[in-house]
């Protein structure tokens, strides 16, 4: 069971906002005491991960939760889905529209970047329905409850 579980809406192409779900992501984990290397691990994956939701999510949700001995972040969305996982993970293959591209998103980064600051990924993708990541960190916590 998790100690702590907070839950941010993601919408389609909605720039305005996009990683203001990461930054709180980061500022919790500040409160909650998480080392600096795990906080700054943790935002780069959440921000990644978000904006991919909110390139292509249609609709979608991050989930934070924190355990004793790990911290998970899910991105949940009802995208279009990846038809070839193995090929999106590749640094540079992006699939982004012009227009995304264009704002200087999209530049195929995003999945392995999350690959890299991630203790664990795992990706589950349905064309026509969406994707599910699941972001795993091994907690490190600083121990003096600040």
């Amino acid at each position: 069971m998790s100690l702590y579980r907070q839950e941010f809406t993601i919408r389609e192409m909605d720039f305005i906002h996009a990683g203001e779900a990461s930054i709180m992501v980061k500022n919790i984990l500040k409160e909650v005491g998480a080392e600096a290397g795990l906080i700054r691990r943790a935002a780069i994956a959440a921000y990644e991960a978000e904006i991919n939701a909110v390139i292509y999510g249609r609709e979608g949700r991050m989930v934070l939760e924190m355990f004793e001995d790990r911290i998970v972040i899910q991105v949940v969305d009802k995208g279009p889905g990846i038809p070839d996982i193995e090929l999106a993970m590749r640094e540079g293959y992006s699939t982004a529209p012009p227009e995304v591209r264009e704002m200087g998103f999209g530049g195929g980064m995003g999945l392995p970047n999350i690959k890299r600051n991630a203790d664990e990924l795992s990706i589950e993708s349905e064309v026509g329905r969406g994707t599910r990541l699941k972001i795993v960190f091994l907690a490190l916590w600083r121990g003096d409850g600040a």
